[in-house]
């Protein structure tokens, strides 16, 4: 496993762990991070203040802990219309601002909570000291911004400062409290009533803000110099409203919203289905053809040495459930079985006279596997079609039934769906502008052996050309739906966003990754299917709550088949 995929699989983890802490602390049961950022449902929550974003290559577990009580705490106390009506607009009096609504919050903790205020202590010293260490106190700007957020913080909370920057900073303190003191006085007093203690940090961040433009005016800060807004962003870490960015490791997907979608009153549209297909892949590719990809992909996994057996017990454990199978007779314990009463006249010492159940786990369910055969993914496909071959075999001998579905489109730009659009005038806002195929590799009716033909489609180079990922999504998911196991679970293999270009340009750029969004949120809520994200190279947080991501380039025996059971199993606690 790559460095980058080691730093994501660790970052999945950590954000699992303090979602788990955030749901608990705050009482609300549908936070979760996706994208490394957190949200409410659909939601994405505000990034709040500086010192709650530590970083995976920097800072301990400690301070994911203490951010995720922060987060907790914020959400909990502080009512958030409130604070948006009166946060100022000036960047750095809403940095500021946020700051010490962060700050009141974290004072009022409960004193029953005495591990979580350690957390929270824990997390803003190793924010100080990174600010420290990244040589911003060196600057004017820099050391009145690290002044002001320690003797803040400390007097709300009644904590003292950090020890070790004291003397750093009393020159400053000294300069800045007679005009901040009353402001300070004012937050200590009313940290338990929102409205009143707003009042004082709201003439704090102006007197603070205006302090730093004193500064900036005068060009005093040397070694600041030029450097404006992108040193504020680097002392903080952020401006408020800022998309963070990842740590360095996988690339996270950007989703977004369209503007087109939001104000449609008929939701998401279609121009037409006319030259919509369903096709049997394998019905794609000529038969000598076909046998030369065969034999191509199974070269590719042969070199792999898969224990595909191996990997078949981990499905059936991962998958299985027990389910009664008859019964254990002749057994020391138990219940009494009538049968064998009889012995314990014959021979009273006999003492094996019960029976217990007998249960074997049995995998009732069904899995797909549904491929984004847009054109970035051509270079990636087989590898993907290594994986899921190998999977359907280790699946079915598991007892569970697969599906490998794929999706494209007919034509490249739209094709005979955008020349008929032009034809009628040019609409506006036409919707899904493009012929779109839905292609099935394996259905779950089918063995793995039987299929093996029409997997190698997959090879096909000219099958890759655009891709509608939401109507996929539900096309499979309608499928799944459709049979009779009791689990049901879909796993979308893509390497980016949905993309075609003449919907773009007849609608707007994210009119299809909103409608894929919608699409996961409906059946994620719905239930029926359990949607997984498994993103070639990027992370799919931001389109599914389930997601991993693979680093082909790493791909190597067993390495990649352990990811896709991570990713499986988290279905047991989400």
């Amino acid at each position: 496993m790559s460095e980058a995929q080691t730093a994501a699989r660790a970052q999945q983890r950590i954000e699992k762990l303090c979602a788990a802490a955030l749901r608990a602390l705050s009482g609300q049961a549908d936070l979760h991070f996706r994208g490394r950022r957190l949200h409410r449902g659909r939601t994405l929550l505000p990034l709040y203040a500086p010192h709650l974003h530590p970083r995976l290559d920097e800072d301990d577990f400690g301070s994911f802990r203490g951010a995720a009580d922060g987060y907790a705490l914020r959400l909990r106390g502080s009512d958030e219309a409130l604070h948006r009506r009166l946060c100022p607009a000036q960047p750095v009096a809403r940095l500021l601002f946020e700051m010490l609504e962060q700050y009141r919050v974290e004072s009022n903790v409960d004193a029953a909570l005495p591990g979580v205020r350690a957390n929270l202590r824990h997390r803003f010293e190793a924010w100080l000291q990174a600010f420290h260490r990244s040589g911003l106190t060196d600057t004017e700007r820099g050391i009145l911004l690290f002044t002001v957020a320690q003797i803040a913080r400390s007097r709300v909370t009644g904590e003292p400062p950090l020890e070790a920057t004291e003397d750093l900073m009393e020159a400053t303190r000294a300069g800045i409290v007679p005009t901040i003191g009353h402001a300070l006085a004012g937050l200590r007093r009313h940290r338990h009533d929102q409205r009143a203690y707003a009042q004082h940090a709201l003439v704090l961040a102006q007197q603070v803000a205006e302090m730093i433009a004193s500064v900036d005016e005068d060009g005093t800060d040397a070694a600041g110099a030029g450097a404006g807004d992108d040193e504020e962003r680097a002392a903080f870490s952020l401006v408020m409203d800022m998309q963070a960015q990842p740590a360095d490791g996988v690339a996270v997907v950007h989703a977004g919203r369209s503007g087109v979608l939001e104000s449609s009153d008929s939701g998401y549209r279609i121009f037409t289905t006319a030259y919509d297909r369903e096709l049997r892949a394998a019905s794609l590719v000529r038969p000598a053809l076909l046998q030369e990809q065969r034999a191509q992909l199974d070269r590719r996994i042969a070199m792999q040495g898969v224990n595909v057996s191996r990997l078949a017990r981990d499905l059936k454990a991962l998958l299985a459930q027990p389910t009664r199978e008859g019964w254990h007779s002749a057994q020391e314990e138990g219940l009494i079985d009538g049968r064998r009463l009889a012995q314990l006249i014959a021979a009273p010492t006999e003492r094996r006279l019960f029976r217990t159940e007998r249960h074997e786990p049995q995998a009732d369910a069904v899995l797909a596997f549904l491929i984004d055969c847009s054109g970035s993914m051509r270079e990636h496909i087989e590898s993907v079609a290594m994986i899921v071959d190998v999977m359907a075999r280790a699946l079915e001998q598991a007892g569970v039934a697969s599906e490998i579905l794929g999706f494209t489109t007919g034509a490249w730009n739209g094709g005979r769906a955008q020349r008929d659009w032009i034809r009628a005038g040019r609409q506006a806002h036409p919707g899904r502008l493009n012929e779109v195929d839905h292609l099935i590799f394996k259905d779950a009716d089918t063995s793995w052996r039987r299929a093996r033909p029409g997997i190698a489609t997959l090879l096909k180079a000219d099958l890759f050309k655009e891709g509608i990922d939401g109507e996929a999504v539900d096309w499979a998911c309608d499928r799944l739906r459709g049979r009779g196991e009791e689990h049901k679970l879909l796993v979308v293999v893509s390497d980016g966003c949905p993309m075609d270009g003449a919907t773009h340009l007849a609608n707007d750029s994210n009119y299809l990754d909103q409608h894929l969004q919608d699409v996961v949120a409906r059946h994620e809520q719905a239930g029926a299917v359990q949607v997984f994200g498994l993103g070639v190279g990027l992370d799919l947080s931001p389109y599914y709550s389930r997601a991993q991501a693979l680093e082909l380039s790493a791909l190597h025996g067993q390495a990649v088949f352990r990811d896709l059971l991570e990713l499986l199993a988290s279905r047991r606690w989400r």
